[in-house]
């Protein structure tokens, strides 16, 4: 069996917290017509205070958010802003004409249901929701001024065992990516050591876009059945 749900971190690319907490807590899920798999830490800000509409891959994306709940804290951890300071520069977008007040539904169940039927939507959910009829996307944050952008990617096998005993989590990774693009090192950071091996096994066999040196960046993957 293979881990369903994972994403990529890199570090210190939040202003004001790391971005493993949102990978422990959240979901950025995706309307099927949005045509990129992953999302940049940078983008990913840029869009929920609606600084961008598209991204890099030139795909039209409209920011739904939930109400309330463990999902909404983590995520607005993760933008760096606290719900007063939000709600404040939304209202400001609306009065200065820049933008428009995001939609924000009740539920997880609510928030899948609208972005899997509303074209060009991008929300986020608990990381124990179920996210089906919709896209997972991964968080992909570059570690220098270029992104490298990951091509080939190979899930990694979730252990029969650990999974029929409900043993999952988050795992982390510190990965070195040549120049060319292929996977040179990983080192397991933290988690289950088990699930640390299968995942370090498939991103040695991740490939990502040639860069003009080295870079290291931190990966997160997450072993859901969900």
């Amino acid at each position: 069996m293979k881990c369903r749900n994972f994403f990529l971190v890199a570090a210190g690319l939040a202003i004001f917290v790391s971005g493993d907490s949102l990978a422990d807590n959240v979901k950025v899920i995706a309307n099927s017509s949005v045509k990129a798999d992953a999302i940049s830490a940078a983008d990913l800000k840029r869009v929920f205070l609606e600084q961008r509409i598209a991204l890099a891959d030139g795909s039209r994306v409209q920011p739904v958010l939930e109400k309330g709940g463990p999902a909404r804290a983590a995520f607005l951890e993760y933008l760096g802003i606290s719900e007063d300071d939000l709600q404040t520069y939304y209202r400001t977008l609306v009065f200065t004409g820049k933008g428009s007040m995001p939609k924000e539904l009740g539920s997880d169940a609510e928030v899948v249901a609208y972005v899997a039927r509303t074209r060009g939507t991008i929300g986020y959910v608990s990381s124990a929701a179920s996210v089906e009829g919709v896209k997972t996307l991964a968080i992909g944050v570059p570690s220098g001024s270029v992104e490298r952008k990951l091509i080939t990617r190979v899930e990694p096998d979730y252990p029969e065992t650990l999974k029929r005993l409900n043993i999952g989590g988050t795992v982390r990774l510190r990965v070195s990516i040549s120049a060319k693009g292929n996977v040179v090192n990983v080192e397991l950071l933290g988690g289950n050591p088990i699930l640390g091996e299968s995942a370090t096994i498939a991103v040695m066999k991740w490939l990502y876009a040639a860069g003009s040196s080295r870079t290291i960046t931190e990966v997160s993957i997450l072993f859901d059945e969900h």
